[in-house]
């Protein structure tokens, strides 16, 4: 944990590869990570070494539900989104 972390009490954890998922040539990997005792949707994207994070308001009490829904967002960006992700 961070200094900051430490002093002002954050329980955010580090984000952990879970489930993965390849489709229409771009690698989402689900990476809810645990703040305030409920998983946080996060996730990321990636095709040809460009990568894009994404994170979510959305909380589960469980790290399975939060690991399908983050796959089913990020496919929902790749659909709306595409190589356009990617860009600054």
């Amino acid at each position: 944990m961070s200094f900051w972390g430490k002093l002002f009490g954050s329980t955010k954890t580090a984000e952990i590869p879970g489930k993965s998922l390849d489709y229409k040539g771009y690698l989402i990997e689900a990476m809810p990570f645990k703040e305030a005792g409920q998983w946080q949707l996060a996730g990321q994207i990636s095709k040809s070494g460009q990568v894009h994070k994404f994170v979510r308001a959305d909380r589960f009490s469980d790290k399975g539900e939060a690991a399908d829904i983050a796959l089913a967002k990020g496919q929902l960006i790749v659909d709306q989104l595409g190589e356009a992700m990617f860009k600054p």
